[in-house]
């Protein structure tokens, strides 16, 4: 009997170990660290002195410095920055959810040799880096006379969102019944008001999703402030920190200071809007 045993345990199927889960969660540390480790870093700056970055730049502060904040504001026209921030992302985020879902639900709903060629040409627009087209979008903004106002950016921000919104908003757009928009109209609604009362909110985690990626890209966006806002007045808070840094001298406190108070903002949309950033790009791919 306990020969048999003995067998059955040497017989018994060994747990293989599986390497590649293993592999996959080394590099994902590895990239999680790499990621981190800038945030880390602005952190813990934003409360040095410029001498104490230069002198230690990895180590803890000593002290809550704060005079580098108070230089900040009293020093450059950092709340014309935010001012300009703030409304160049919340204007583009409101008209593009204005603009977008609109045009997926036409695009979705009617289905028509001209809505797969205007779905071919918004995709088709995603393939085209910005910096091809760059110079020949400012020759244009001249032309309408938005070149040097806050309307530019706006209006170039709605273009580039409608390329990837109308691919994200026409998958989810196909996980909604029709028959819900058609008791709509039924009881009086037209197809205007259809959408907006009764198949807008379902699409909340989608808008979720897009009101995130864009919200972040426009916040953070360098590019288009620092060549289309005029050079001699505040532009905004990625452009105003890059004038901190001169070609002799630095103010690496100061530069610091403005990159902690621009991650804030990001960071509580992110972390408030992350579950339905999650649900909306899952629910959009597994629908598309």
């Amino acid at each position: 009997m306990a020969t048999q045993t003995v067998q059955a345990t040497n017989t018994a199927p060994k747990k293989k170990i599986k390497i590649a889960p293993i592999v996959c969660f080394i590099v994902t540390v590895i990239l999680a660290v790499l990621f981190v480790y800038p945030v880390y870093f602005a952190v813990i700056s934003a409360f040095k002195s410029n001498g104490e970055i230069l002198k230690a730049p990895l180590a803890f502060p000593t002290e809550l410095y704060l005079q580098n904040f108070k230089d900040l504001f009293a020093k450059t026209d950092f709340f014309t920055a935010i001012w300009h921030t703030v409304f160049l992302t919340v204007v583009s985020e409101v008209l593009i959810i204005l603009v977008v879902p609109l045009s997926a639900y036409a695009i979705e709903r009617h289905h028509s040799k001209a809505t797969k060629f205007v779905y071919a040409y918004f995709t088709a627009g995603m393939m085209i880096p910005f910096h091809l087209y760059m110079f020949p979008l400012f020759k244009e903004m001249k032309v309408f006379h938005i070149y040097g106002t806050l309307w530019g950016p706006i209006i170039c921000y709605i273009a580039g969102s409608v390329a990837f919104g109308t691919l994200l908003y026409t998958s989810f757009l196909k996980g909604v019944p029709i028959d819900i928009e058609e008791a709509a109209k039924i009881d009086g609604c037209t197809e205007f008001k259809a959408f907006w009362r009764v198949v807008f909110p379902l699409l909340g985690p989608c808008t979720a999703s897009l009101v995130v990626l864009n919200g972040l890209s426009i916040w953070n966006d360098f590019l288009m402030p620092y060549l289309a806002l005029p050079s001699n007045q505040a532009k905004t808070i990625t452009v105003a920190v890059y004038s901190f840094v001169g070609q002799y001298t630095a103010r690496w406190d100061i530069v610091f200071a403005g990159t902690l108070i621009s991650l804030v903002p990001a960071l509580i949309i992110y972390v408030s809007l992350q579950k339905y950033f999650v649900k909306g790009i899952m629910s959009g791919a597994a629908k598309g």
